[in-house]
């Protein structure tokens, strides 16, 4: 429904230059070039100055890199709405699922339990992981998909959905794959004495904020720096980028190509597990709770 190029105009903006945006869109410089001179004639508007330094927005640039994200946000989320819709029907779970949220903790559930449900179909709903828009998407519980799984520890989260804790996900670090501690295979804490750990702001997440007051305590030497509480692409750009260390886990070992994840030898992790509407109807209370014997 929007003009892919509008991605391409993004990463030029946000990577600072067409190689860099080339980079992270796995495509040639000269491709993106073509892109860029594509939508600039498309919409019959200058949207960025090029000069040796990288590029900067011009007054229209400005605008259109302002409003495009929305655009490409709601539209995604109109025509993952309008697939949800024509399945609609009362014999479909709909699962939500993104990168950082991926849906197979509950698949590997499903196959366990779909004999109690035999008239029924999945049917999985991707969207974006964008920590300014997440707390909309737990909102939708309930209306635009049945369940989402993920790592749960938010007091936001759990204020608006209901979570069955299906088990737990280590801490580990990630950091880019020219950092000095990226060829360990594990490392000791004191192995990030010195550098900048990024980790989600403090006050939303009971996990993370022992894990900060434990640090400040006990390992004063490493300077914590603070992510929105939520993570999205940004975050991890960020952290291949600026050549900082990122708490993460472990189960996101894969999700950005420049960045590695290590284990450390320390006994933090964080729960997962499915989220689900406090006002769910009695077909996905009753996967629950059959669910919950299992995990007992």
């Amino acid at each position: 429904m929007y003009n892919y190029l509008l991605d391409t105009f993004i990463a030029v903006v946000d990577c600072g230059s067409f190689t860099k945006a080339a980079e992270s869109l796995y495509i040639s410089p000269t491709a993106v070039m073509k892109q860029m001179n594509t939508l600039e004639k498309n919409l019959d508007l200058k949207l960025i100055n090029r000069n040796p330094n990288g590029v900067k927005l011009t007054p229209a640039g400005e605008v259109i890199y302002k409003d495009a994200k929305f655009m490409i946000d709601y539209s995604k989320k109109s025509i993952s709405s309008a697939k949800a819709k024509t399945l609609s029907y009362d014999t479909t779970f709909c699962v939500g699922t993104s990168m950082l949220n991926p849906a197979k903790p509950f698949m590997d559930l499903w196959y366990r339990l779909n004999q109690y449900f035999p008239d029924y179909r999945l049917h999985l709903v991707p969207f974006e992981d964008n920590h300014e828009g997440i707390v909309s998407e737990i909102k939708n519980l309930g209306k635009k998909f049945d369940f989402l799984v993920g790592v749960c520890d938010s007091k936001i989260w759990m204020s608006i959905c209901d979570f069955l804790p299906l088990g737990r996900y280590k801490k580990m670090i990630a950091v880019s794959r020219d950092h000095r501690l990226a060829s360990k295979s594990c490392i000791e804490i004191e192995d990030l004495y010195g550098e900048n750990l990024m980790m989600v702001a403090r006050g939303d997440s009971g996990i993370n904020d022992f894990i900060r007051n434990d640090l400040e305590k006990n390992h004063p030497e490493i300077n914590i720096v603070d992510t929105p509480q939520f993570y999205d692409w940004s975050v991890f750009n960020s952290c291949a980028d600026s050549g900082n260390v990122l708490l993460s886990i472990e189960c996101w070992n894969d999700v950005h190509p420049g960045l590695v994840s290590i284990p450390v030898n320390w006994d933090y992790s964080i729960p997962y597990g499915i989220l689900y509407s406090k006002d769910a109807p009695d077909d996905v209370k009753e996967f629950v709770r059959l669910a919950s014997e299992i995990v007992e």
